[in-house]
């Protein structure tokens, strides 16, 4: 069997209810990069980022005993996470930036290391582009979108995550979608 998937997360967040602190480490080791993926889009800017990732892994190892095995554990992670964000936002007013930091907060894998340079040099490319088109859209369709599209979370998940019904979710995911092709599509012509 995979060690990777020798747990569930659930099993895990209750092994290190236990004690065991291996069943953290790989907590961690599952989530850090979906979350820091997840929370960029908040700030645009990856230091930022970081520190609400680790702010939010360090609630997951302070308290983890609130964790009550009702809801999935990704859906308990993602919404202190996302609380996080929201909390450093509304403390810092921070403005967002324009620079991507796309070599570390990137959405998608440039593929494999025996990839040509001209290939990976256009994946860079599409990355940033894909990147700049998701900023420019709202960011209630923005978040959605990442959450469904690149998180591949449930639209009951999100729907507990961001506090809102799963019509509106679809809603938003819907319209994202639609402005994210319309943008993407002007980029290839």
């Amino acid at each position: 069997m995979n060690e990777k998937f020798k747990f569930s997360d659930e099993k895990l967040i209750l092994r290190f209810q236990e004690g065991d602190i291996n069943a953290y480490n790989e907590l961690v080791k599952r989530y850090k990069d979906r979350l820091l993926n997840f929370v960029f889009r908040y700030f645009n800017n990856l230091e930022q980022a970081e520190d609400v990732v680790q702010d939010t892994l360090i609630k997951l190892y302070t308290h983890a005993n609130y964790y009550k095995n009702v809801a999935k554990f990704s859906t308990w992670i993602f919404t202190i996470a996302k609380n996080n964000a929201l909390t450093e936002l509304r403390k810092n007013k921070r403005k967002r930036t324009d620079s991507l930091h796309t070599d570390d907060g990137r959405f998608l894998d440039i593929g494999s290391k025996e990839e040509s340079l001209e290939s990976r040099v256009q994946n860079e490319i599409a990355v940033d582009q894909l990147n700049k088109f998701l900023d420019e859209i709202p960011e209630n369709f923005r978040i959605a979108v990442v959450l469904r599209d690149f998180q591949e979370l449930s639209y009951e998940e999100i729907s507990k995550i961001l506090e809102i019904p799963i019509g509106t979710i679809k809603s938003r995911i819907n319209r994202g979608r639609i402005q994210l092709a319309e943008k993407m599509k002007h980029f290839k012509e």
